[in-house]
């Protein structure tokens, strides 16, 4: 009998956690010891019109980073992130990182992304040059963004486009969601206070 109840626990246990991969993945942050731990403030990109973005001009918000691409199933998700940068605006700043690498779904050079997001979905949150969040030549603050020993908190994993990573007001890794999880879903929402 005793066996019996140890296995049914094992089994809920490991179910529960099975399903809580699945979705988002959110640490708190923490300054673990020996680590090369860097600020996201320490960063800096060029825009989309090649003028230098540096990330301490977000301090204070929350900095929403998305993968994005003109010619994906998950394009849509531009309309909500613009309604989202709007409805949390002195809150929140989403940055658009326009990337080619999921099957050549950004194949556009910056003139043409700028008119297709601003024609179709009235983008105004800020974009950044053509980049590459993955591989040999991933950008530095993709880097950050998916490297626990540079961010302090945790890895992760760009999959495909409109791959989703929320980071605190105090320049903290916060949380990482599969392109999957729309702008307004809870899960994210519910994260920015």
């Amino acid at each position: 009998m005793k066996t019996i109840y140890i296995i049914g626990l094992l089994v809920l246990v490991l179910s529960s956690a099975a399903a809580l991969s699945m979705r988002s993945r959110w640490q708190k942050p923490s300054k673990p010891i020996g680590t090369n731990k860097m600020s996201f403030y320490d960063l800096t990109i060029n825009s989309i019109d090649g003028k230098e973005i540096h990330m301490s001009d977000f301090k204070g918000k929350y900095v929403l980073c998305v993968n994005v691409a003109s010619k994906c199933g998950y394009t849509p998700q531009y309309e909500d992130l613009e309604k989202l940068y709007e409805q949390y605006q002195g809150k929140l700043v989403i940055v658009g990182f326009p990337c080619n690498q999921f099957l050549g779904q950004e194949p556009g050079t910056s003139e043409e992304i700028v008119s297709f997001c601003q024609k179709n979905y009235g983008v105004t949150f800020p974009l950044t040059e053509k980049i590459d969040v993955k591989g040999k030549n991933q950008h530095g603050v993709y880097q950050w963004l998916t490297q626990k020993s540079l961010n302090g908190v945790a890895d992760g994993n760009v999959k495909w486009n409109f791959h989703k990573f929320l980071v605190s007001p105090e320049g903290e890794w916060l949380a990482e969601f599969p392109s999957g999880v729309k702008p307004f879903d809870t899960e994210l929402t519910s994260l920015i206070k």
